[in-house]
């Protein structure tokens, strides 16, 4: 089957087949490495994407369902050559050690600061619940996040 949908930005029609996942889709066919997967079964978080602007978890859906929504991966995120926000704050605070679940986390700390764009520090933790990182603990994580959401205030 053909989908059509928009991928970091850029209108994209792909041939592929209706049961293919879209982590695979991803990783395979687009040249995006990268989300990752790990678990497979949406219990870590490493796969998180955007889908219309939400955090959804790519080894769980099926490529049929990007018909006509907006996709954005970590590669897409940063701007003419600069860093979003939030993976700024991710290199300035420590939050990065091996790097796997970053982009997940990332994304998914998008999703929360668009939803919550004055978040707590509990609210953080809870908004990153479904991303699991093995290596930096949370703190530097809750507190890249929480010095993203003031600098995207204007705050210093």
């Amino acid at each position: 089957m053909k989908i059509n949908f928009l991928l970091n930005g850029k209108e994209t029609e792909i041939e592929i087949e209706p049961d293919r996942r879209v982590i695979d889709l991803l990783r395979e066919e687009c040249g995006l490495t990268g989300s990752k997967e790990c678990c497979g079964a949406g219990e870590c978080g490493a796969c998180t994407i955007l889908v219309d602007g939400e955090s959804r978890l790519s080894c769980l859906m099926l490529a049929a369902q990007l018909e006509g929504r907006e996709v954005i991966t970590i590669e897409g995120l940063a701007k003419d050559g600069c860093f979003h926000v939030v993976q700024q704050a991710f290199v300035d605070y420590g939050a990065v050690q091996c790097g796997f679940c970053t982009p997940g986390m990332i994304l998914a700390a998008v999703d929360l600061l668009r939803r919550n764009p004055t978040p707590s520090r509990e609210q953080i933790r809870e908004g990153i619940s479904g991303n699991i990182c093995r290596c930096t603990g949370y703190q530097k994580i809750v507190d890249a996040v929480y010095f993203a959401s003031l600098a995207l205030q204007g705050v210093n």
